[in-house]
């Protein structure tokens, strides 16, 4: 089965062709700048990058230029269109209503539909490269995977805020939690590279990149994350502050003049390192190099990015009255040694972890970077939730099932 993977954004269109016989990723590629100046398609085949320059109004043209490409003779892979068996959407939020992924019907768009004032920066996104698969691809079935699917067997004192509780029963303000596919792959990963069973395991993950969450999963469940009930809460990220005093926001409005929606612009788009670092970068790379060069204010922002990932992990380690494996991954979790290697090293030792200084220099790829006598295991798993994605899309496809189990 071929399975085309996509992930909609709202400028953009990131996808990937699967052949999932063997999971061979057979093309991948964006569409960037969708209604803006300066549009292109980047496509990636056979190990080579190809850049193309193109109008793209809308992303109904982008995708279609995308199977244009798929089944061209000199960039493609496909003899023909008839080759792509399903498609897998990412949906960045499925609220109460879908704890799986699906496949996706007239009813379960309607839903996906309803949802988009939890998410109104991704979800209406989202929509649009369902609808626009679905008018390109007449018949293909298509399949809806849910960043927030993983977390919703999170138990109500992890789930639910400590405020009226009608605001939960009118507004389903709870904690949702986020990267629920990616936290889902490296934390089976990590079981399968331990040879120990997914279901015995207590495995915190730790997704830390631009944007940043840690889960604690129990047994295979996940049992809470550090995201909530938008994005912005939780870890120190690029941008966005994570956790506040929510004071803070009424205290800000007071003193600079500014509207609820003016400071929560802020928390998302001014504050996290790039805040820290009074404007310089968002970009960990950037910042780490210079905290290694003795810049203050850089060094500052890593350590409290440091320091935040420390309190959660010690935190879901006391929520699950213990834990068995750490696993770093996303953007700066599979690429940077030294922050993997400075969080072990100055706040975990109480847990029995002693970095492998060796086996820690690795980037990006699969490694289990804590010493051999260490009781909980430190290890580096790449995520991989377009391939998640695709899993889940064929099991559904071939099973003829309207939801995946968990």
């Amino acid at each position: 089965m071929k399975v085309l993977v996509i992930n909609s954004g709202s400028s953009s269109i990131k996808y990937q062709l699967l052949d999932m016989t063997s999971e061979k990723v057979l093309s991948k590629g964006l569409v960037e700048r969708i209604g803006i100046n300066g549009s292109r398609i980047v496509h990636r085949v056979n190990g080579e990058k190809h850049i193309l320059d193109h109008e793209i109004p809308d992303h109904e043209i982008g995708l279609k230029l995308v199977l244009d490409l798929l089944t061209d003779e000199k960039y493609g892979v496909l003899k023909n269109l008839s080759e792509i068996e399903a498609v897998g959407h990412r949906v960045v939020h499925g609220g109460e209503r879908f704890a799986s992924s699906v496949k996706i019907t007239d009813e379960v768009l309607k839903t996906i539909e309803t949802l988009s004032f939890l998410a109104p920066l991704h979800n209406p996104a989202n929509i649009m490269g369902i609808k626009s698969a679905m008018k390109l691809l007449p018949g293909v079935p298509q399949v809806g995977v849910f960043d927030t699917a993983f977390h919703q067997k999170m138990p109500p004192k992890a789930y639910l805020y400590a405020i009226p509780y009608e605001y939960y029963e009118k507004y389903k303000i709870r904690r949702y939690g986020f990267h629920g596919t990616s936290h889902r792959y490296v934390s089976k990963r990590a079981a399968e590279i331990l040879g120990k069973p997914y279901d015995q395991l207590k495995i915190i993950t730790v997704h830390v990149g631009n944007g940043a969450s840690i889960a604690a999963v129990k047994n295979g469940v996940s049992v809470d994350t550090s995201m909530g009930f938008t994005p912005l809460e939780g870890l120190v990220m690029g941008t966005r502050s994570g956790d506040i005093d929510p004071a803070i926001v009424e205290f800000l409005e007071k003193e600079e003049g500014l509207s609820a929606k003016e400071v929560v612009n802020i928390l998302n788009k001014k504050s996290g390192v790039l805040g820290l670092t009074k404007g310089f970068s968002s970009d960990m790379r950037d910042i780490e190099d210079n905290a290694i060069e003795g810049d203050p204010v850089c060094r500052l922002a890593f350590d409290i990015y440091e320091y935040r990932i420390a309190k959660y992990i010690g935190a879901y380690a006391a929520a699950m009255n213990g834990v068995d494996a750490i696993v770093f991954t996303a953007g700066v979790g599979e690429n940077s040694p030294i922050m993997r290697e400075e969080i072990i090293e100055n706040y975990l030792g109480y847990l029995g972890i002693s970095v492998d200084k060796e086996a820690n220099k690795v980037r990006g790829e699969e490694k289990i970077i804590s010493t051999p006598d260490s009781k909980v295991t430190a290890m580096v798993v790449p995520t991989n939730e377009e391939l998640m994605i695709a899993r889940d899309t064929k099991e559904i496809i071939e099973k003829g099932l309207d939801e995946l189990k968990l």
